[in-house]
Order: structure tokens, then sequence, then C-alpha cells
């Protein structure tokens, strides 16, 4: 028993030597019994020629008609070919002739692709993923692993067996007309690091990598698709860098590898001689040093590369006999198969050779699956090739490829944005819109253009900071990506006068054109030019997203491999797609709509909402139009809406908020000590909690316009109003419609005098924050807009929100509010709704606010963000958290410290699913700002359902804010 145990012990050492001194073999399995029997019962039902015929792997288009088709069906079934490489066309359709070849097939045949970035690289309606030289920029190999597994994923599911991917070409060659952006890099380690990611991801998704070119492509000139390109380096030189690589990956489970054309003297000593030809380089080199024992494929035998050394039928049979498992696209299949098939039966491949290869395509079949073969499956292909996930993977890739090269006085991320004026120009023949319009999310940021370099230096001499988008097209990676000789003049004369930050969407090599970068503060690489880098690189600048990427490779004598500068979030709102929070997209279009009923039944004519979860925008819609006719205005995101009372939480109280922390008020401040007029009346003693809590027997609401109107008519007074301004009327109510200017005192004078109500209890007034903006003006010496402009706005980049709008706006941006018939009979567009505020010149403490739901966004997110926001803390937590307390809960008082808090019943301001910490506030005009701490949530709602009239009560009776607020917390998947 015991020398039974010895030389069972002595077997299996010897067999796991012999096999660690072959290599692994990656196409085994873990019934390899199994496997085995599979693959040696099929290669022996076989024919000769239809064992030959496993070797071949011929290409289809599926959209180049059904005569192409019919040729590749012919070649199936007459030579029962081992495999298909699909090129161009579209997946449904591929997926249809997919299935009918398989069909044909006595043998299912392995179905490939060059997907590299994607399906996309050679269909339409898939996903593109970027290309590698963008994942060469990622340090986090799981990201890159993810993108693999995700393509692999895309792969099976339209039925392909192999992807030939991941190029592990080291990019050492800037001027490489043929690799460039499909390398990940020209450092051989982080090449191998981040291919051997990309091949476990996939490859765990049930599909066959395949490393490519062997020996090693990335240091050419030339295309071999066109000509033979030369590796004129040493032996030593190829095995430490080009080789690398593979050494890495081969131990690792590489399934296959593609054998470039290319003439390698160090290794061929044959002129001229194909290295997809040379026995030396792919059996002597790739098996026997390497001892690689998956499939070897050529490239395309139909290149010019290998064409032009002989004719179809010759080169594929010296492909074969040179140690290739697999000939990729021969020039000419049939003959290729007769010539292999008349080497047989002279014995100038012998059927060991043969078997070796048939057996080892059988092996990567069984392995994938084909013995056990179903179709591809039509329902939901779109929908399957083009997942949610997909795009949150393509965001997180690119949040973490997008690279600062320069950072001088770390202008990235751009802070005191109060203090910038900022010019966009835009250089390249690529779109630059989604760049641009995600800039203007931040501030306000001009784009400029210009058909002279003077008139262009010109334009930007009042700005102090220059964005230049350097956008060319990446559609495809061999497109150019260099600046016009005219784009290098104008870019060395702005940076000259002003101070720049370059974006560049393309790859990193087209800096090298640049003769000086020293005038350029910052210089960004996003690698890609679509639409979601382009979101993602303004996220970078404005602080949202912190950038991580390294520079894969030398873009400029001063821009080394490896650079890049890690800089801060500053805790700003990004924007992204629902699930990427958490959140459920499907859901969220019942917002839609919800939305869409209210406009279609009159409860509004339109609106703006948004959803931001986690710091990110995840729904930002525009709904309707600014009036109920068919053609009015459609609502954009620049719509401005009249906020009404969210003016007291984002003009009024920020600024008491700042008060308290410094020091200057105290919850117990009166208002006689604030407002010394007040002294002796009877709201002298108030204190300033009780009056911001709506617990101070304040009188709601003072209708101030009914006094001014002819007691008849019902028309304004001109005792108090003119058409035409003067000095004693210039406080603009509406169009042609002038106030005395010394009636603001009365308004202060009927407060005062107001008698309270006579029992304590909740009471919702407006006065709180009419006397609280005569405290505020009287204090800084300026008037509220100005304050609430300096200390908040400008520095949010809130450069959509303003008091008395059509100062800064045209009237065909502000969205009207109602046709009045009451006091100043017109209608109201670009002047405040609100009565009072209207007669206050349109700056209330209580309305007069406009703004559009991107701009109240920050707001809000400051305030979820407890005072921080921007790079800028406008307050601590500690204060914050004072006045989103409710004090007076057990007076059934449900409110904060001049904010709105959940209802302590079953009737209030919420849907009565937010948690108790949340607040917010709502405006008259129907409008809706609401934030949840504990589900990081921001909820904003712009309309102007008072339009036409403000007797329309729909939005309320029917609840449609709540509504909404009650499908955002039924999308938060738990």
């Amino acid at each position: 028993m015991v020398l039974k145990k010895n030389v069972f012990v002595v077997v299996f050492l010897c067999g796991f030597l012999n096999l660690s001194a072959q290599g692994v073999d990656p196409l085994i399995t873990s019934d390899y019994q199994q496997q085995k029997a599979w693959v040696d019962s099929v290669y022996n039902a076989l024919t000769l020629q239809e064992k030959i015929g496993q070797l071949f792997m011929i290409r289809a288009f599926t959209d180049k008609g059904q005569e192409h088709i019919q040729k590749v069906k012919n070649l199936v079934s007459n030579y029962q070919v081992g495999g298909v490489i699909f090129s161009t066309g579209g997946p449904y359709r591929q997926a249809k002739i997919n299935n009918e070849l398989q069909d044909l097939s006595k043998v299912k045949m392995m179905m490939a692709m060059d997907a590299e970035w994607g399906l996309s690289m050679r269909l339409d309606s898939t996903f593109a993923f970027p290309y590698n030289m963008a994942l060469g920029a990622v340090k986090d190999t799981d990201l890159i692993r993810r993108v693999g597994k995700h393509i692999g994923q895309h792969c099976k599911r339209l039925g392909m067996q192999i992807n030939f991917a991941p190029d592990v070409d080291i990019n050492t060659n800037p001027k490489n007309p043929i690799i460039g952006n499909r390398s990940f890099g020209e450092n051989r380690d982080k090449v191998a690091q981040k291919a051997l990611a990309f091949m476990q991801g996939m490859q765990s998704a049930g599909v066959l990598a395949n490393a490519k070119h062997f020996p090693g492509h990335g240091d050419t000139e030339q295309d071999s698709h066109k000509t033979l390109p030369t590796i004129n380096f040493s032996e030593e030189r190829i095995d430490s860098v080009e080789l690398y690589p593979y050494k890495q990956l081969i131990p690792q489970g590489l399934a296959s590898v593609m054998v470039a054309h290319l003439n390698v003297p160090s290794l061929e000593s044959r002129d001229g001689f194909p290295s997809s030809l040379s026995e030396g380089i792919v059996t002597g080199l790739l098996k026997e040093k390497l001892h690689f024992n998956g499939l070897i494929f050529t490239d395309a035998l139909e290149m010019k590369g290998v064409a032009n050394y002989a004719d179809s039928g010759n080169v594929d049979l010296s492909a074969f006999l040179a140690g290739n498992d697999m000939l990729l696209i021969s020039g000419d299949t049939p003959e290729g198969i007769k010539k292999l098939k008349e080497a047989y039966d002279e014995g100038v491949i012998t059927e060991e050779r043969l078997a070796y290869s048939v057996k080892k395509v059988l092996k990567a079949k069984y392995k994938v699956g084909l013995n056990d073969y179903h179709p591809v499956k039509m329902e939901n292909l779109y929908e399957d090739l083009n997942r949610v996930e997909d795009t949150i993977l393509y965001e997180e890739v690119m949040e973490n490829a997008i690279t600062v090269a320069k950072n001088d006085e770390q202008q990235i991320p751009v802070r005191d944005l109060d203090k910038k004026k900022i010019a966009y120009v835009g250089f390249g023949d690529g779109e630059h819109q989604s760049f641009l319009t995600t800039l203007q999310k931040y501030t306000e940021v001009d784009y400029i253009q210009a058909s002279t370099l003077s008139d262009m230096v010109e334009r930007l001499q009042p700005y102090n900071l220059v964005i230049i988008g350097h956008h060319r097209s990446t559609e495809t990676p061999w497109k150019a990506a260099d600046f016009t000789n005219e784009e290098k003049v104008w870019i060395y004369e702005i940076a000259r006068l002003k101070k720049v930050i370059l974006d560049a969407f393309v790859k990193p090599y087209a800096l090298l054109d640049l003769q000086s970068i020293d005038n350029i503060e910052s210089i960004v690489i996003s690698f890609q030019n679509d639409a979601i880098a382009q979101e993602k690189s303004a996220e970078i600048l404005f602080g949202a997203l912190s950038s991580k990427g390294s520079l894969p490779v030398m873009a400029h004598q001063k821009l080394p491999e490896n650079r890049g500068f890690l800089t801060n979030s500053l805790s700003r709102l990004g924007y992204s797609v629902p699930e990427r929070v958490g959140m459920n997209s499907k859901v969220l279009k019942k917002v839609d709509s919800v939305m869409n009923t209210a406009i279609s039944s009159g409860v509004t004519p339109g609106g703006q909402i948004l959803i931001a979860r986690n710091g990110k925008v995840v729904y930002s819609k525009n709904f309707g139009r600014f009036d109920y006719g068919r053609d009015a205005e459609k609502v954009q995101g620049n719509s401005i809406y009249d906020l009404a009372s969210l003016t007291k939480i984002t003009a009024t109280l920020p600024n008491i908020m700042q008060l308290v922390e410094n020091g200057e008020l105290t919850f117990n401040t009166t208002l006689g000590e604030m407002i010394p007029e007040l002294r002796g009346s009877n709201k002298s003693d108030l204190k300033l909690l009780a009056v911001l809590s709506h617990y101070a027997r304040l009188t709601p609401w003072i209708p101030f316009y009914l006094q001014t109107l002819d007691e008849g008519t019902k028309k304004p007074l001109d005792k108090y109003y003119h058409e035409e301004p003067n000095k004693k009327f210039s406080t603009q109510v509406a169009d042609h419609m002038y106030i005395r200017n010394d009636y603001k005192d009365t308004i202060f004078e009927r407060i005062k005098e107001s008698e309270l109500l006579p029992k304590l209890e909740y009471k919702y007034s407006d006065l709180p924050f009419l006397l609280l903006q005569k405290y505020l003006e009287d204090y800084y010496k300026e008037p509220l807009d100005e304050i609430a402009q300096e200390r908040f706005y400008k520095s949010l980049g809130m450069n959509y929100t303003t008091f008395k709008p059509l100062d800064k706006f045209k009237k065909g941006e502000i969205v009207p509010t109602e046709v009045d018939d009451y006091f100043r009979y017109q209608t109201i567009q670009g002047y405040v709704h609100d009565m009072g505020a209207a007669m206050l010149g349109g700056v209330g403490g209580h309305a007069g606010l406009f703004s559009t739901s991107n701009d109240l966004a920050k707001m809000m997110q400051m305030y979820l963000q407890k005072g921080y926001y921007g790079g800028r803390r406008y307050f601590s937590a500690a204060t914050l958290d004072k006045f989103n307390t409710c004090y007076y809960c057990e007076e059934d008082n449900r409110r904060g410290v001049g904010f709105d808090k959940p209802q302590l019943g079953t009737v209030g301001p919420t849907c009565g699913c937010v948690s108790m910490t949340s607040f917010g506030h709502s405006g008259f005009t129907g409008t809706y700002a609401w934030v949840d701490p504990v589900d990081n949530l921001v909820y904003i709602f712009l309309s102007n359902r008072t339009y036409p009239t403000m007797m329309n009560r729909k939005l309320i009776t029917e609840g449609t804010r709540t509504v909404i607020q009650e499908i955002i917390y039924e999308s938060i998947e738990r």
C-alpha cells in the first residue's frame, strides 16, 4: 500500500512538472474528461475536408446585402468552416444571420468579432466603451476588469464566443498609424497589468480573449493592412518590451493569441518574411519559448502585409505550417482548404499536426459551450446590449481616466466663482456642446468666437480665465487629433495674455505639436470627444469630481508618461443617471407621466423638475410651455421661474443664519433689538426663534395693494402710481407702472401697526421676512438683492438667480405668472407675482427671487451639505442643525427656524414618506424645494400654476408636487 502511494506521488509530481514546463492549458475545462471525449468523438466523425475546414475562420458582413450572405452560407455549407468573424452591420441582422449560419454547420462554429472597445467597433446601435488609451490612464484595474467583463457579456449575448481583444501592443511610437488609441500606453508593466485585467474580465463572462498583435505592433510607422511593417529591434529589446505582456498573460490563462504580419529581422532571418508565416516566431517563440498552449490565430490573411507574399492558398498553407491553429479571413478559403488537403495527402502535414490544431479548436468550442449550442434570442436584444450599467461603468471609467497633466497655481478645480469671469473657446472640428452646456451649469461661461486672432484677443479682454476645448471626432481611434497651425498660434497668444485651461478631448499625442506649453497654466487630457467625457471633464474642472488619471504615454517633452495631478472635489453637484445613486429610472418615468397629465389637465402650463441624490443630479427635465398656447415658448433648462416664498429660505434666511453663527444674533434676540423703529410696538419683544417658527401671533398677510386702488374702479390710483418714472416715482411694479418711492415706508408702518393674533398658535406669515429684510438692509447698508448676490449667489454659481430679472435677462427667458386683472392689469412676466414684493420694487424678504431648478439645487445642496459647497463654508453644520430643528412640535407646530418641516399628522407639505430631519419650503406660484439628509436627496419643483389666474388651485388640490415626491422615494432601491 505504501509502495503504491509513493508511485502515485512520483507520477503526479512528474506530471505537474511537465505541465509547468509546457505552460498552462487555457482551453481545458473542469470536466476535462467529458471535454476530451467530446473532442475525440467529433474529430473522429469529421471527414478530412471537414477537419481542415475547422482551421478556417471566414468573414461576414451584415450590411452588404443578401448576395454576400449567400456566399458566406455557401462556404459554411460546403466547407464546414470552424468559425465566422463578423464585421460591420447591425445587432439584429447579425443575430439573425448568426443563427442561420449555425444551422448550416455540422459542428457549431466559433463566432468572433473585433470588439476591442465594444461591439460598436463593428456594429451600429451597440455600446462603445472608452478606447484602451483612456483605460491606460485609469489606476484602478478593477474598472478595466469590469470593462472587459461587460464587453464579454455583450459578445456572449450576441452569440460571439471569441473577441479579438485586448490589444497588448506597447505604443512606444506616437506616429503609429494603426495602433495608437488602441494601446493601453507606452509602459510595458502597465500595459500588461491592464491587459491582464481586461482579459480576466472578458473570460469571466465566458468569452475567449485574444492578445494581439504578436510579437508586437506598437513601434511601427506603417499599417500592416497596407504593407509589411518592419520592427528593427534586437531580440533582447523585443523580449524585454514587446513580449512582456504575453509573458504576463499566458501563465494567467490567456485563451488565444493573434500573430501579426510583421518583418522582424532579429527573429526571422529571411528578409521581408511575415512573422505570421514564420515557424521560428509562431512555433519556436510563441509555443516553445513562451509555452503558449492556447489557440493561435493569424491576423487577416487577406491583408497586404502577408497577401503580397504569395497566392492565397500558399499563404494559408505556410501559415498553418508555421504553427498557427486558425487561419483568419483567407483571401480564398476554398483554395486554402484545397492546398492544406493536398499537403496532407503528400505527407507535408501529418495526421498528428492536423489533429493537434483541429482538436485544439474543438476543445475551445467545448469550453465556450458550443457542445450545448443555443441560438441567439432576439427579444430585448437592443436593451441587453445598451444597459444602464454600461453607461454607469463608462462614467466611472472616464472619471478615473481624465488626467490633469499640468496645473500651475492649482487652477483646477476652479474656485471663487464670484471672482471669475470665464470664457470658453472651442477649437477643432468636433462637437463641443455637451462640454459647454455642462460648464454653464456651474457658473456663467460665455462662448467666444472670432474670425481673426486680433478680434479674439479683443473679445477675451474682459475675462480672467479662458477654457479652451480641443474637440476632434473620436468616432474611431484612427481619427486625426492634431491642432491646425492656426490653432497652435491662437493658443500661444491667448495663453500669453490670459490664464488658460486647455482641455483636449483626443489622445495625448495631440499635444506633441505644441511648441511651448509654458504659458498654459492647466492642461487636461479627456481622451474621448463624446458627451459623457465632456460632461465628466467639466465636472472635474469645477470640482464636482476629483481628478485621478495619469498619462499612459508621453504627451509632450514636459508632460511625461505617468504624470497626473490629483485634484480635490469641492462638493459641487455632479450629473449622472438614477441607477448610479441607487434609484430606479423606470420608476422615475412615472414623474414624466404625472407632469404630462398635470399639463394636459390644466394644473400648470409647464415646469422644471430636478432630483439629486448623493451629490449627483440624476433627473432634470423641463415640461410644457410658458403658457397653454400651442405657439408659446417651450420650457428650457434656463427658463427662469418666480420662486415666490422660496425666496424666504434662499435669500433672507441664509443671511440670518450667517449672522447667528457670527454671534450678531441669537434665537433670543428680539425684533426691537434688531429694528429700533419697532421698539414700543407690539412686536418689540417678539424673539427671532418664535418669529421664524411662525409662532409669534403675526398676521399671515397684508394686502398692501388694496389701499392703492380706486374703491370704485379697482384701478391703481394716480397718487400712488405713474406710467413713467420720475424722481418721486422710480420704483417699478410692472410695465409702465411705477409706485411712489416713499411707499416702502408705508408698508413698514402698516406691518408695525398691525394687530397680533389673539391666540398663540402656529400661523404662517410673510411678515417676519419683510421685517428681516429691513434688518438686513439696515445692517449691511445694501439692498437685499445685492446682499444675497454678493454673499451667496455669485460664489455658488447661481448665475440665473436674481431679483428683478429683467435687469439681467430678456422677457422671453422668464416664465409668466399671471394675467393680472385686479391690480396691475397686464400679464405679469419678468416682475414678481407677489403684490407686496412688487410694491417694494421687486425685492422682498418673502418673495421676489427668480431662478432655475439647476441654480436652486445648488443652494439646497449647500444646505444638505450643512453649509458647505464649492470649496467654501457658508456656515457651520451646527448652525444648519440649529435652524433645522422643530422647537415647537409639542405645540403642534411642525416648523423649523425659517424652514418648513414634515407634517406632524396626516396633512402637511410632504408626501408623508420623508424623514423627519428633512426640510424645505413651497411657493405660491407653484414651486417647491425639499432636502432629506437621511436619503441625501434634493427635490426641486418649479411651475407657474398661477397662469393665467392664481385662482387655479389644481396643483394644491391634486397634490402634484407631493405625488412626485412619493414617486422619488419609491424609486430608491432599498
